[in-house]
């Protein structure tokens, strides 16, 4: 008969400094795992997400985080916080979700001998702002990181080539970077949408962010309306005050007022905005694998983006649609026309865009990837409770 300990399952403990980011960026994974027999337990920042958390099966643990700090002030009640969650559940396998997790998360599990997965997704604000404080963070994050992930027990995920070579250029050894691109998208929920009538609709989804390109868009979409176009763009998503990078309310209330945008804010159903839009842009600075664009791609939208980590992985360039340099507003604006003015071309972009998410990017088979990985390292650490 089997041991009492062969016989439970193994657990598997995320860590993410916001509910609404693990259900944005981890839940085909979370799924993926639980799927494979795993108990799935959460341990972050409880807001609004904590009945679609536990609808999944999963353990809730909320826990206090204050994204971006990594102040000893505000990271200490945290770290202090997942210690006692992994003492409560002797997890097999952490999984933390984004740099601000990691750091934190690793720091935590300093003399434990539980294998942890560090999620780089896009590397983050201070790695794109220039500003003075992301330039000190980063000279620290350039000393903390290779110390904290390359210890034994621990193995970086990365979601593209650039992330990679990134932080092989910080020190972190190659034999600890595990590629995966991306969480996955869900197929049977994202399915080819026919084109909605009326006039050529952009649609942007993501934080107003500077990163993101949020602002170029504005003003490559307002170079269209000058040139006596009529087409529209749809803007779902909101700032970020947390961010320093966020856009200011006043800046977007003027958005607000421009002919032919209109600001979503939050939207549900994200599904809803790419039925309403012929064309996915986001023409951000740099990213992991954007959420945003493998769902527009699944729809079966043509993709504008930027030449830029994560984003070029997604939109190719004359295959799922066209890609134009950073913060360049009049290229945004040249490639939005070209695909407004070719019905061919979005078509012929959009079914590449969708068999790309099939045959590569899907929840499915990026499952599988990660189980695979969660049981490598929870097989060779062996059993911890």
């Amino acid at each position: 008969m089997p041991s009492p300990r062969s016989a439970s399952p193994r657990r598997l403990l995320y860590v993410a400094n916001e509910d609404y980011a693990f259900l944005m960026h981890r839940l085909p994974m979370a799924r993926a795992a639980r799927d494979a027999g795993y108990e799935v337990h959460v341990a972050t920042n409880v807001n609004a997400g904590a009945a679609a958390i536990r609808a999944e099966g999963f353990v809730l643990h909320p826990i206090p985080f204050q994204r971006g700090g990594l102040s000893p002030s505000s990271a200490l009640p945290t770290i202090r916080a997942i210690r006692a969650v992994e003492a409560a559940i002797s997890p097999d396998v952490v999984h933390h979700s984004g740099l601000q997790s990691s750091v934190l998360g690793s720091l935590a599990a300093l003399g434990r001998a539980t294998p942890v997965v560090n999620a780089m997704t896009g590397l983050g604000y201070i790695f794109t702002s220039a500003s003075w404080r992301s330039r000190l963070l980063k000279q620290g994050m350039l000393w903390l990181m290779p110390w904290l992930m390359n210890r034994a027990p621990s193995r970086v995920l990365v979601q593209n080539p650039d992330d990679r070579e990134a932080l092989k250029a910080m020190g972190v050894r190659g034999d600890k970077i595990t590629l995966i691109p991306g969480s996955g998208v869900d197929t049977d929920r994202f399915r080819p949408l026919p084109e909605p009538s009326g006039p050529i609709t952009f649609g942007f989804a993501g934080r107003l962010l500077t990163d993101k390109g949020i602002r170029a868009l504005v003003a490559a979409h307002r170079m269209l309306r000058q040139q006596g176009r009529d087409d529209q763009l749809l803007i779902a998503g909101s700032p970020d005050p947390a961010n320093p990078a966020s856009v200011s309310p006043e800046e977007i209330e003027a958005w607000r007022h421009e002919p032919g945008i209109t600001l979503l804010g939050h939207v549900k159903d994200i599904a809803e905005l790419w039925r309403r839009s012929h064309i996915a842009v986001l023409p951000s600075h740099r990213e992991g694998l954007p959420v945003s664009l493998l769902e527009a791609a699944a729809c079966g939208r043509p993709l504008i983006s930027t030449d830029a980590p994560g984003c070029r992985e997604i939109a190719i360039d004359g295959q799922t649609g066209l890609s134009v340099p950073i913060e360049d507003a009049a290229a945004l604006a040249q490639a939005m026309r070209q695909l407004a003015t070719s019905p061919d071309l979005r078509a012929r972009y959009g079914q590449a865009a969708r068999q790309l998410v099939e045959d590569k990017l899907s929840a499915t088979i990026i499952g599988r990837s990660v189980v695979a990985l969660y049981d490598g390292l929870a097989t060779a650490s062996g059993p911890h409770r």
